[in-house]
């Protein structure tokens, strides 16, 4: 198993580095058969009027899926107690899904309904745009179904996730809407045609059995 890790206004020294090995490798140990790669970010904050200073960042690449838990205190040392303990639970949850539907082989097409137009994407937040990029991340783009891409989305912990849709190939993203259940944006082609489903295209609405997030 590799694990890596990265450092953002905080000086990664031998202690601390022996500490999320200790905690990290510990919560992982009984998952290594399907882990991958184990990224950790640990964080400071600069702006003073942030109580929970400290952060820790674990995202784990599970045999082709992705899974990621965050926490933070005023303490690095219990942000990383945190976040081993959270990622512990999600694995063992991923686990648990993927031998359920081993043994039940039940497609989640089955909590799918049928397919609408949204018009509202963002509800009644007020849209910011950052001042700079702060971070850039490159992932592996797997083609694969919405039903997949919905199940990425519960366990990275995003409100949003872009994938590569299997049916036409093109990049889409599901996200989590404010009034429930799920979207996914879609493309609109040069000349309006539209490659999702009865000719409809933007945001088809997915609604699942809503699971409550660790």
């Amino acid at each position: 198993m590799k694990l890596v890790i990265h450092g953002k206004n905080i000086e990664i020294t031998d202690a601390i580095r022996e500490y999320v090995h200790q905690k990290i490798e510990k919560a992982v140990n009984h998952f290594q058969n399907i882990t991958n790669e184990v990224d950790v970010h640990l964080s400071v904050a600069r702006n003073p009027r942030i109580n929970t200073k400290q952060a820790a960042e674990v995202t784990i690449y599970a045999n082709g899926s992705v899974i990621r838990a965050e926490e933070s205190s005023e303490n690095l040392y219990a942000s990383i107690d945190l976040v081993a303990d959270k990622i512990s639970r999600q694995l063992r949850k991923y686990k648990e899904r993927r031998q359920e539907q081993k043994t039940q082989n039940q497609p989640l097409t089955e909590t799918l309904a049928t397919p609408a137009v949204v018009t509202d994407l963002i509800g009644d937040r007020t849209p910011e745009l950052p001042e700079e990029v702060v971070r850039t991340k490159y992932f592996s783009m797997p083609p694969m179904t919405i039903e997949e891409a919905l199940e990425q989305l519960q366990m990275v912990g995003h409100d949003f996730y872009m994938f590569r849709n299997a049916e036409t190939g093109e990049i889409n993203v599901i996200y989590e809407r404010n009034h429930g259940g799920y979207g996914v944006i879609q493309p609109r082609q040069p000349n309006g045609s539209t490659n999702g489903k009865n000719g409809k295209a933007a945001n088809n609405i997915v609604m699942p059995e809503k699971t409550s997030k660790v």
